[in-house]
């Protein structure tokens, strides 16, 4: 991947003043999030250099250093240095040190170019390279109230950034933050006839990222928890961990019965009769309604196989392919006519779940 620097496009010194040193320096090592970004609430025309000088004046006229995004992509696939690899950003407030960022250079509900999002996930992946982690998945809505990064963006950033047409980078893993060095922890163990760790999967991994979350140790999860066990379970349960008192390979993130029983208060077990989380109403689930249910309905259908109507997503806007898929599911039920209309009610909520 060729990254267009600063003189090649033609930036102003930072600050506009040549004596500038500009924005700090920050290690790679204090990097831990990638934020994605887009252009604002109007599509954009503009193509080529004209992009990174528009924001450049954008950001310039804010009394920002220059460009305050790490990076910028636009419709071709072309991305363009902005604070690069080392230089703090100015995208998100609390979020400059800790977070790298990419703007796509898309506004309101302009579709990506798949070039944009293959370009864009190698760049993240290519983070996460230079930084040895796995760096946490982040649109700028999640660091702050803005319908940055667009509807759907957002629900690309959901999805995992899937880009077609380019294969990921291998997962680095990293350091456990506060391990001394240790790996991810990529094994699995069985309590009570039930499997935890990575790749375990049902509604009790669930439980134990929320259970993580409302103890404050859910810092690691770009988005969920969800019913899959990921690296992101593994560091904040190993947060978790160490919060107890436990070290070594007594932190490593994977439950065991004392550390389980402490954030559960109780054991969970494989005989549990599962139940389904209280249906939220049909208005909900309408057009033009966004909210976390439809993205939680969404991310159930694709566990579930029902998918195939997604391009990008599941996100939290309503949309005709949720309807298409629920639609499958319902007549996977041998239901038909107005019970198969793709709207969930509360009986396809509830097999949906269970």
């Amino acid at each position: 991947m060729t990254i267009i620097s600063r003189a090649a496009w033609g930036a102003k010194p930072w600050d506009n003043d040549p004596a500038s040193k500009g924005p700090a320096t920050v290690p790679l090592a204090e990097r831990t999030e990638w934020f994605v970004h887009y252009d604002g609430a109007t599509p954009i025309t503009r193509t080529g250099y004209a992009i990174p000088r528009a924001i450049e004046a954008q950001h310039l006229s804010q009394g920002w250093a220059s460009v305050g995004y790490n990076f910028v992509v636009d419709q071709a696939g072309n991305a363009y240095e902005g604070r690069g690899w080392s230089r703090q950003g100015a995208h998100c407030p609390g979020h400059n040190v800790s977070g790298l960022s990419v703007q796509i250079a898309i506004g309101g509900d302009q579709e990506p170019t798949a070039a944009a999002l293959a370009t864009a996930r190698a760049l993240y992946d290519e983070a996460c390279q230079r930084t040895g982690r796995t760096l946490a998945k982040r649109g700028h809505r999640d660091g702050i109230a803005t319908l940055c990064p667009g509807s759907r963006l957002y629900a690309w950033v959901q999805a995992g950034m899937p880009a077609q047409g380019y294969t990921p980078a291998p997962d680095p893993g990293g350091a456990i933050p506060g391990g001394a060095g240790a790996e991810v922890a990529r094994y699995q163990t069985t309590i009570n006839g039930l499997a935890y760790g990575y790749g375990a999967t049902g509604a009790h991994v669930t439980a134990v990222g929320e259970a993580l979350v409302r103890k404050g140790f859910g810092a690691h999860y770009a988005v969920g928890p969800g019913p899959v066990w990921t690296d992101a379970d593994t560091l904040c349960y190993a947060a978790f961990q160490r919060s107890l008192g436990y070290s070594g390979a007594d932190a490593d993130g994977v439950p065991g019965e004392a550390s389980l029983r402490a954030l559960l208060g109780s054991l969970p077990s494989a005989t549990a009769k599962a139940t389904a989380p209280p249906f939220p109403g049909r208005r909900h689930f309408q057009p033009g309604q966004s909210n976390a249910y439809v993205t939680q309905l969404g991310q159930r259908l694709v566990q579930k196989g029902y998918g195939r109507h997604y391009t990008v997503g599941p996100g939290p806007k309503w949309a005709e392919s949720d309807r298409r898929n629920v639609e499958a599911f319902q007549r996977a039920q041998g239901w038909s006519g107005a019970d198969a209309d793709g709207y969930p009610g509360p009986e396809t909520w509830r097999r949906l779940f269970t």
